[in-house]
């Protein structure tokens, strides 16, 4: 089997189960507001919103660092599994200490002063601290399947872990309540215990799937031993670290918008405009699903591919495909904006006793081109960056991350005032172009690839252009933005009718 078509599988299956992920993270959030209080809700967004970098910091790039040592010491696997994940496991328990030694002082600065609800914090805050910890825990297992070219296995333990996460979501907030009000069996004992609309539920259905996740990883976690090499230890923080912090510059990068707009917007529109700039990023992250769907076995792929004399060629030829694959997906979101948008925010207008109210979010669809155009540039980044990673020289990663960032806040703080979260998103897709930019130039120094540049960036300013007619010229008519779409579709195919071919004959 080509190299090419096994990667796309495995792509593929990553795909199913990183999208079918964020799927059900759409479909519980009006589950939640219906179920759940308006300040229930407030907890579980504040507390998982700090989850992301507790996540990155657990991990300590740790992730990257495995499948590189793979690659290095191909003759002493065991070992560096064991390192990655003794160096994961440590953090994590000093993690664990420090939080559980500053407990009181965690759950008093969540509470802001509402001393009433002490216990159920505790609760809250001791079931986050589990969930995270685990989850860190299943890192270099879950690395460890994709190193070993294992994406099935990968998806199930994933899709058993959302499967779990709705199952007992639906169980507490809906079908005990209905057991109790019916009388039916059982009804009478869990009416001693229940507590309706209690957001406690949400944060043990999440541990609960959790803990699944590690029993069902067991027989990756049973490989374990006790053999700890500290001078090779010593050197996977050193390739480490600045990941970590590339990481965290990252989802700095992500969320800070967010922040900043809403503190330097006027008082009166800054949540408004932070809810219509949110809302409608939720449209552009699904290219980002592709990306990181991509990511996940592109890593171990390239890493697996570094020795072959050929490995050059074969980065360029998947970032051909790569850049088609997003080009036309980015096409393929324009042209279907309004429906998205339908689906995701509701419609644009609704009639209430004989008015016509516009729906607010439409307002800021404009900032999805923009940010589209970001992660298209963000994934191509991601692909580049393999030769900073090949090359052990991972502090280009924290410089160009840095760079990112600081391009971000410099221009949120000088357009937010004037353009609200349109500055924001054309801040976004600047950072991520000049990352982009950065990390060829400076790859092409350090680590030669040779990238058919000419042809990529004619995808790319192809999907631009058709983004601009769908988007300005024939205002986001959906007829027309899926002609353009077949048209763009189907000319890529027949451009790159040679390659797919020896592809699908597995050449």
């Amino acid at each position: 089997m080509s190299v090419y078509r096994k990667f796309a599988g495995q792509t593929l299956i990553y795909g199913v189960s990183t999208i079918l992920s964020r799927m059900i993270a759409f479909a519980l959030t009006p589950v939640y507001a219906r179920a759940l209080p308006v300040g229930g809700n407030g907890i579980f967004t504040a507390m998982y919103g700090y989850a992301s970098i507790i996540n990155a910091i657990l991990a300590f790039g740790m992730e990257t660092t495995f499948f590189r040592y793979l690659q290095k010491r191909d003759d002493d696997r065991e070992t560096v599994y064991n390192n990655s994940f003794g160096a994961v496991f440590v953090v994590s328990m000093v993690f664990l200490a420090f939080s559980l030694f500053f407990l009181d002082d965690v759950i008093r600065f969540l509470l802001a002063g509402d001393t009433g609800a002490y216990r159920d914090y505790k609760f809250y805050v001791q079931c986050f601290l589990a969930i995270l910890v685990t989850d860190a825990v299943c890192v270099i297992p879950f690395a460890r399947l994709r190193a070993e070219g294992r994406p099935v296995r990968f998806g199930v333990v994933k899709c058993l872990n959302i499967f779990i996460v709705v199952f007992f979501n639906v169980f507490f907030l809906f079908i005990v309540p209905f057991m109790i009000s019916r009388g039916l069996p059982g009804g009478e004992w869990m009416a001693v215990w229940y507590r309706p609309k209690w957001v406690g539920y949400v944060f043990l259905s999440n541990l609960f799937a959790s803990a699944l996740t590690v029993l069902l990883l067991l027989p990756e976690l049973l490989k374990l031993r006790l053999h700890f090499n500290m001078r090779m230890f010593l050197q996977m923080l050193n390739y480490s670290w600045p990941i970590l912090i590339a990481n965290i510059s990252f989802i700095i990068n992500e969320s800070l918008d967010k922040a900043m707009l809403k503190h330097m917007l006027p008082i009166q529109i800054a949540d408004r405009d932070v809810a219509i700039y949110g809302m409608c990023a939720k449209i552009a992250l699904f290219l980002n699903l592709f990306v990181q769907a991509f990511r996940l076995g592109a890593e171990p792929f390239f890493f697996s591919q570094s020795k072959n004399s050929n490995a050059g060629e074969t980065y360029a030829r998947i970032m051909d495909y790569f850049v088609i694959t997003v080009a036309v997906i980015s096409v393929a979101l324009v042209a279907n904006v309004d429906l998205l948008a339908s689906v995701i925010v509701g419609a644009e207008t609704r009639i209430v006793n004989g008015t016509v109210i516009n729906n607010v979010y439409w307002a800021g669809l404009n900032v999805i081109p923009p940010l589209i155009f970001g992660y298209m540039s963000l994934g191509i980044y991601m692909n580049l960056s393999v030769w900073y990673k090949l090359s052990d020289q991972t502090r280009f990663g924290l410089y160009i991350s840095g760079i990112g960032a600081l391009v971000t806040i410099v221009l949120n703080w000088i357009f937010i005032p004037e353009y609200s979260y349109l500055a924001s998103a054309w801040a976004s897709v600047s950072a991520y172009a000049i990352m982009m930019i950065l990390s060829y130039v400076l790859g092409q120094r350090h680590y030669p690839i040779p990238y058919h540049i000419r042809k990529n960036t004619a995808y790319m300013l192809a999907a631009i252009l058709i983004v601009f007619l769908s988007f300005n010229i024939f205002n986001r008519n959906i007829y027309i933005g899926n002609m353009l779409l077949l048209v763009f579709a189907g000319a890529a195919v027949y451009l790159e009718r040679k390659g797919l071919k020896a592809i699908l004959k597995g050449k």
